[in-house]
């Protein structure tokens, strides 16, 4: 059975939601961030070297980042939800989302996230490239989401659980304001029982 090792406040309600869709049975390793550096703890370090969450332990498997637990977990699974068939059009577009996610998206979003925690005294070099990508991506996301109902097309997939996680985290930055169809995709997704058990456990 999966282990998965999850961070409280964090992308890792990703695998959890991706678990409880397909019912797969897991082990939940809940870990804590410290409250005064908000870091995540040395628990997670005896996991695995990075520290990161998420984790999860399949016998001798351990695996960190996000779309390669999805990969692997979608491989376990004894269906064929939630990742189109190969080789056709839906499919390269879950691939692209997939990892849109936190190849391309996550960058400007948590940059974003990490420079309204600092004290600044003016513009950083950062700035301009960081506003440039934010306006780029929410724009094509937008318009992706004008024109079908979920990432890979009229099916949802993984693709739609890795791309809402962040997506949620650019909402509470303000980034996603007077983007209907971004918020109107939020609202359809955020009502999957499967999604609201992941929120459930922090």
């Amino acid at each position: 059975m999966i282990t998965v090792h999850h961070l409280n406040k964090s992308r890792s309600k990703r695998v959890i939601w991706l678990l409880e869709e397909l019912d797969m049975p897991y082990t939940l390793v809940k870990h804590q961030r410290d409250p005064n550096t908000n870091l995540a703890p040395e628990s997670l370090k005896a996991v695995h070297p990075l520290a990161k969450a998420p984790i999860i332990v399949d016998d001798n498997v351990t695996l960190c980042e996000s779309g390669a637990i999805m990969e692997y977990i979608l491989n376990k699974s004894c269906t064929e939800q939630l990742r189109p068939i190969q080789n056709t059009q839906e499919y390269y577009q879950y691939l692209e989302w997939l990892h849109f996610a936190e190849g391309s998206l996550a960058l400007p979003v948590i940059s974003t996230l990490l420079m309204g925690m600092e004290k600044r005294s003016g513009a950083s070099p950062l700035d301009h490239y960081i506003a440039k990508e934010i306006a780029l991506d929410f724009t094509y996301i937008d318009n992706t989401l004008s024109k079908q109902t979920y990432f890979a097309g009229d099916n949802f997939t993984a693709a739609d659980i890795m791309m809402t996680i962040i997506l949620e985290i650019a909402g509470t930055l303000q980034l996603i304001d007077n983007k209907a169809h971004i918020e109107r995709y939020l609202e359809t997704v955020q009502q999957r029982p499967a999604y609201q058990l992941a929120t459930s456990q922090g």
